[in-house]
């Protein structure tokens, strides 16, 4: 079955909270979304929320870290919130290395930190 993660747009910003466990279609469909929904909206900043991912695959992995990358590529900066701690082990030890991007604990803290560093 093939879901869309919802993506709302708040101000200069999307903010997207990842509530399902994502299968490979699902991810490749939010990432499409994603880097159309920051085109069609000149959104600066990019809040993805992973608190409710307790594992991932290395397939999903590389997509997300993807979205990532094209996201600062489109001009967005992007916080991630709410990584578990296996899904933080599974991404460094597939090599996926998110050095550049900001991380707070929480979506509400990672839309401050975000605000804060658009200057906003």
């Amino acid at each position: 079955m093939n879901m869309r993660i919802p993506i709302l747009k708040l101000h200069d910003c999307l903010l997207i909270s990842i509530q399902v466990e994502l299968d490979d279609q699902t991810a490749l469909q939010f990432q499409e979304d994603l880097l159309h929904k920051i085109h069609e909206t000149s959104a600066r900043g990019v809040v993805i929320d992973f608190t409710s991912i307790d594992f991932i695959d290395s397939f999903i992995a590389k997509v997300l870290g993807d979205v990532i990358s094209m996201s600062k590529l489109m001009g967005a900066k992007v916080v991630i919130t709410g990584i578990q701690p296996a899904v933080a082990i599974t991404l460094i030890e597939l090599g996926i290395r998110l050095e550049e991007v900001m991380t707070a604990l929480d979506l509400e803290k990672g839309l401050e930190k975000l605000q804060r560093e658009l200057g906003d």
